[in-house]
């Protein structure tokens, strides 16, 4: 048994501090919202995020971050990539001890175009921990905190610290791969947001399964585009944490990125949406820092940049579908061979 601290009390945050108390550890749930951890420690429901999930007695959420990382072994930040930067000053104002710091946030920082992992390395103090560690892949916190199958992706710069991670979440429902391809783990968990919110659109504005096929089988060829470019294995983008939960993102009912999409492919603006949703939709920020990437560095993506148009440029959606559908005639082979070789327009 270990003693854990889950930093952010959202649904993936809930869920995975479920999963960790499934295992018997000792499990601290932080959130900055007093009241929401007075409602978890006395009637354990998370009533705005998890509201059908019962958390196990043994969870205690804390208000103070000080006294959740006392004594604790591992940090798993479960934060909006927003928070992320402040939370990890914070981290290291009151740490006063070495942890291993694993994060669960799906998103890109725009402007800097920083991964959360590199995020965290600017923020908090190395000498707190060795190397960061990412947990991604298909995984709805609905049907985690359900203890239904859910296998993810654990990913570090040190196989050590991916490995330890695997042996603290790992149960009969909930699997845990490793991977040595930190970059391709996090960016195929940032980017499907983007294509989640381009499936939802389709779905929005009345499309079919086939629309939503081509929209997510180009998509993942935009991913694995930009991901190569940054440094990602290739390999990466049809495992777990690539195709896995790029289909799970944009075709579950549960996926917030999805909701947001079919909300503007029905005609609301961006702004009405993210106040209908009343929670982190990262794939408007993660659209806005891959668009900027593609277009710093010459990186073709015709459906991200058409999302993107969508979603800050006021452009209707059914013209951006209608541009794709009508661009100059390409060979998918000859599309596929460029990103394996590394050339990233097409």
């Amino acid at each position: 048994m270990e003693k854990i601290a889950v930093i952010g009390a959202g649904s993936w945050g809930s869920a995975l501090a479920l999963v960790l108390s499934d295992n018997s550890h000792e499990v601290r749930l932080w959130t900055h919202n007093k009241s929401q951890a007075e409602e978890i420690n006395h009637t354990h429901i998370n009533s705005k995020y998890l509201p059908n999930a019962k958390l196990p007695n043994e969870i205690r959420a804390y208000h103070d971050l000080k006294q959740a990382v006392d004594g604790v072994s591992t940090v798993v930040l479960v934060v909006p990539t927003t928070a992320i930067r402040e939370v990890c000053k914070q981290l290291g104002e009151v740490l006063n001890h070495k942890v291993t710091i694993i994060h669960g946030t799906k998103g890109i920082e725009p402007k800097t175009l920083k991964r959360v992992s590199e995020m965290i390395e600017e923020e908090l103090p190395r000498k707190y921990y060795e190397e960061v560690v990412v947990l991604s892949g298909p995984s709805h916190a609905e049907e985690v905190s359900d203890r239904q199958p859910t296998t993810v992706t654990a990913s570090s710069n040190s196989i050590a610290e991916a490995e330890k991670a695997q042996d603290l979440f790992i149960n009969e429902n909930f699997r845990v791969y490793t991977s040595p391809d930190m970059i391709g783990v996090e960016l195929g968990g940032a980017l499907k947001n983007i294509i989640a919110l381009g499936s939802g659109i389709s779905d929005g504005l009345g499309y079919g399964d086939n629309a939503k096929a081509a929209l997510m089988t180009r998509g993942l060829a935009e991913i694995a585009r930009l991901g190569t470019s940054m440094g990602a294995n290739p390999l990466t983008f049809i495992g777990l944490a690539g195709v896995g939960d790029l289909i799970v993102t944009c075709t579950s009912v549960h996926s917030r990125n999805w909701k947001a999409g079919s909300l503007l492919g029905k005609g609301n603006s961006l702004d009405d949406v993210l106040n209908k949703m009343g929670m982190v939709v990262e794939g408007a920020r993660t659209t806005k820092a891959a668009y900027q990437f593609s277009q710093e560095k010459k990186i073709e993506m015709p459906i991200t940049n058409g999302i993107y148009r969508i979603l800050f440029e006021e452009a209707k959606p059914k013209d951006v579908v209608d541009q794709l559908m009508t661009r100059m005639r390409r060979h998918e082979m000859e599309d596929l061979s460029n990103i394996l070789n590394n050339k990233y327009s097409s």
